[in-house]
């Protein structure tokens, strides 16, 4: 691809504004400065824009390390939002696979390929979501036994599905479901009589959220990564 095409179609600027960039040394191919508006660019050469790093055009995929205190949005309201920790042109067509509440951590998936996100949030394809889940209170055989086979949440008729609980301490649990309710996690610790005081997503399917990366880092998954597969459940 021509590098002004490259840089028209990655940042937004018309043909002639890439030009005018690349004529006032604002383009580094490689590390160096670029005039040549005609030079072919493949994936394989580093391109930056005002020392932005550009991506390739497609598809992409990112995995987020998520903060507490910020909101799954582009337009937040009482919080920054997850998109501001990202530093890409174009990350308003970025979209979340599966939203986390403010105060909740962890794994943040984000891409701008719907099928791609369909595939990973969509019940009929049983993605499983990990969570790391801190109780108010000890949790009982009981809840565990009750949270294996369902519960039915505040104001809904029907019980969610059977999700996979394993206890980590006293008060802590891993818990796997496969579907994306309003507050899910939350809401099904109320239903068997605890609470939620704090919660973090480990894995979404078979993507585990990288240790290496701290929160508010992000980095991109690989092909391997992306390529998707359905997560086995554990053994109750």
């Amino acid at each position: 691809m021509r590098l002004d095409k490259f840089l028209a179609v990655t940042t937004g600027l018309s043909r002639a504004q890439a030009k005018r960039e690349l004529h006032h040394d604002q383009v580094r191919v490689n590390q160096a400065f670029e005039r040549d508006t005609g030079r072919i660019v493949s994936q394989q050469d580093q391109i930056e824009w005002r020392d932005q790093l550009l991506s390739w055009p497609g598809p992409r995929y990112l995995m987020l390390h998520k903060p507490p205190g910020y909101e799954c949005s582009h337009q937040p309201v009482a919080h920054p939002s997850v998109f501001s920790l990202i530093d890409l042109p174009r990350v308003d067509q970025l979209q979340v696979v599966g939203r986390l509440d403010q105060d909740t951590t962890g794994l943040l998936l984000l891409t701008d390929d719907g099928q791609w996100l369909h595939q990973l949030t969509s019940p009929k394809k049983k993605q499983g979501k990990t969570y790391l889940v801190s109780c108010a209170q000890p949790i009982t055989e009981q809840q565990l036994a009750a949270l294996r086979q369902g519960v039915l949440l505040h104001g809904e008729d029907q019980p969610t599905l059977p999700a996979q609980a394993h206890l980590l301490a006293a008060d802590r649990l891993e818990l796997c479901i496969h579907e994306g309710r309003y507050h899910q996690v939350k809401r099904m610790l109320a239903a068997v009589g605890n609470r939620v005081v704090a919660l973090h997503r480990s894995a979404v399917s078979h993507l585990q959220l990288d240790a290496e990366l701290g929160e508010g880092q992000w980095r991109w998954l690989t092909q391997a990564e992306v390529e998707l597969k359905k997560t086995t459940p554990k053994g109750g």
